[in-house]
């Protein structure tokens, strides 16, 4: 059995991560900084010292790279390419502040654009986090943000070896993004796109 990383998992399990990860063959170890969700490993994305170079196949992080600083990004990316098999990839998804930016631009900051499972979501969430969760968890708040451009461009940096991206229509305002440890063909990468990316 393949072993995945759910990093920033909150309460969720590998029923909402991706349809390729929610079968049998993978074994989810969840990630998060908050104790009370109960996750099997307590930390932040910054420092994952306790655990070992090359030993997840594979890593999902949904919405968490946003609450990092951006001179924290790079070393984020750098902790899961270390903790990444060298055939293990990545499935990153975050807030794409281009989709935001432009309802910002047709006045619908507060304007409800989706339903998420935590209730109505909308522009001014996309932007600073949200609003009923940054009370009383000022981690949740987000620090940084992402065009598409821009997080080809960092995963680039960071010095994965392959990959692609996906800029969802509103009313979805998020990124998706797979990026591998090494070089893979371009079939095998359209293979773990399909069944990883939304449709």
């Amino acid at each position: 059995m393949r072993k995945f990383l759910h990093v920033g998992c909150g309460t969720q399990t590998k029923e909402h991560t991706t349809k390729g990860f929610n079968t049998d063959e993978w074994e989810e170890i969840r990630f998060d900084i908050d104790p009370t969700v109960n996750p099997d490993i307590i930390g932040t994305m910054t420092d994952m010292s306790m655990i070992a170079d090359n030993s997840y196949d594979a890593i999902f992080s949904s919405h968490n790279i946003e609450h990092l600083h951006p001179y924290d990004v790079m070393l984020a990316l750098q902790e899961f390419k270390r903790i990444l098999k060298d055939d293990g990839f990545l499935i990153l998804t975050c807030p794409d502040l281009q989709g935001a930016c432009q309802l910002l631009a047709e006045d619908k900051l507060l304007e409800p654009v989706y339903q998420s499972e935590l209730g109505h979501i909308s522009p001014i969430d996309v932007l600073y986090g949200y609003r009923p969760l940054t009370k009383n968890k000022p981690y949740m708040q987000h620090l940084c943000g992402f065009t598409e451009s821009v997080l080809k461009m960092v995963l680039q940096a960071a010095e994965f070896a392959a990959g692609m991206t996906q800029r969802r229509p509103l009313p979805f305002i998020d990124l998706y993004a797979l990026a591998t440890k090494t070089t893979m063909d371009e079939t095998n990468l359209n293979i773990l796109r399909m069944e990883h990316f939304p449709r």
